[in-house]
């Protein structure tokens, strides 16, 4: 290898290495796992077939929502936000840190001629009623609109992180009819859920959710749905890999026809999932996301969730929680290798550097490699001192 490797080149290299591992365990000649078989031809889109909608009521909030809704946080393009609106999707969500400032801008412009007909949400992640009141009104003023219908807490992944002036900043703006409603969003564990649930001070929540994670958050969800809470599903494609192109050298290691439409139908067979909200870049992830709503969830699609599963084990992690504490470093193992999927999932470099350089200080001084040997143990085998030492090497 030449010295000076293109980052490029070394976003290819660090996702293929340790799935080439996992592929030559698996065994693509192998039914027994349920795997796809090479001759697998891919889905076809059906020529003509109108969009079917699918609706869910939010929780208590009475908000009837599309079960597909449209995350906006790496969409750039505002001709599929309008689209999304003009084909019937009602749900988007996106945040007042996204893109610095310019997606909130893009989309309240794509959103104009349909304000009224659609659910819109956006998200803080200040830490007090001042700062988190000034976010609303610069959101407001960019989204070019008088109110939203859900503000949330963001990114709140324990109870500390929520203090009284907070959620009283959330009662503030419902008198001032600046939001509808207020909500929480967490990548955190079930019991950040189930105190949530016992709090009471939220309409909505904005949770992980996806194939991939401990079955204790069907438990978790089901609580916070038992209190009339809404509920949306993010990560709801357990880490992405969608945007890898044919053209890129991980294509055929990662790459599953249809494993992110089977990921989507998953998780809209969940009850208590009000609307979910997938990334959409382009037209052809808008379509097929579209048809998730028209599809049920098949044996097929279990099949191509378990052989998808066993590519992406060694790269994903759940946030199951089972690791907080336990690196000898102090560094936030889970956090870090959420971030790291912003890159290599979803080729999102920039918004990762930008997340990590957010993380404490010292995680960019740590070299995993310094380390005689890794204290953290990963129970659904991610391999973490290889996915942290590469985020180290791309981030610090």
């Amino acid at each position: 290898m030449k010295p000076k490797t293109s980052r490029r080149a070394f976003l290819s290299a660090g996702l293929i290495l340790p799935v080439v591992g996992a592929t030559s365990r698996m065994g693509f000649a192998s039914s027994g796992l349920g795997l796809l078989q090479p001759s697998d031809k891919p889905l076809e889109k059906p020529a003509g077939s109108p969009v079917k909608l699918d609706y869910r009521t939010l929780g208590k909030t009475g908000l009837k929502v599309t079960t597909v809704g449209f995350g906006c946080m790496i969409t750039s393009d505002p001709s599929v936000v309008t689209r999304a609106a003009d084909l019937g999707i009602t749900y988007f969500d996106t945040a007042r840190g996204y893109q610095h400032g310019n997606n909130e801008r893009m989309v309240g412009a794509a959103l104009a001629a349909k304000r009224k007909q659609i659910v819109l949400s956006t998200k803080s992640p200040a830490g007090d009623k001042a700062s988190l009141l000034k976010d609303l009104d610069t959101s407001l003023s960019e989204l070019k609109t008088d109110y939203v219908d859900i503000w949330y807490l963001h990114a709140k992944d324990k109870p500390s992180d929520i203090r009284d002036d907070m959620i009283e900043a959330q009662q503030i703006a419902k008198q001032q009819g600046k939001i509808r409603f207020a909500g929480m969003s967490t990548h955190a564990l079930p019991a950040q859920l189930e105190w949530t649930a016992q709090k009471k001070a939220f309409d909505v929540v904005l949770t992980v959710y996806n194939f991939a994670m401990d079955p204790a958050m069907d438990k978790a969800i089901a609580t916070v749905a038992a209190t009339g809470t809404g509920v949306v599903a993010m990560k709801v494609m357990a880490g992405g890999f969608r945007s890898v192109k044919p053209t890129d050298p991980v294509f055929e290691k990662l790459h599953r026809d249809g494993a992110m439409l089977s990921a989507l139908k998953w998780v809209l067979k969940k009850p208590n999932i009000g609307t979910t909200i997938p990334s959409m870049t382009d037209m052809d992830q808008l379509d097929e996301n579209l048809r998730a709503m028209s599809e049920s969830f098949s044996a097929r699609d279990e099949k191509i969730l378990s052989a998808h599963l066993e590519q992406i084990q060694p790269l994903y992690c759940r946030m199951c929680g089972k690791c907080e504490g336990t690196c000898q470093k102090g560094l936030q193992v889970a956090n870090t290798l959420r971030i790291l999927t912003y890159a290599d999932g979803y080729r999102q470099f920039a918004l990762a550097r930008e997340r990590f350089q957010e993380l404490p200080a010292h995680h960019a001084a740590v070299r995993c490699g310094d380390c005689a040997e890794c204290t953290v143990q990963c129970p659904f085998g991610v391999r973490v001192s290889d996915r942290m030492a590469r985020a180290q090497e791309l981030f610090a």
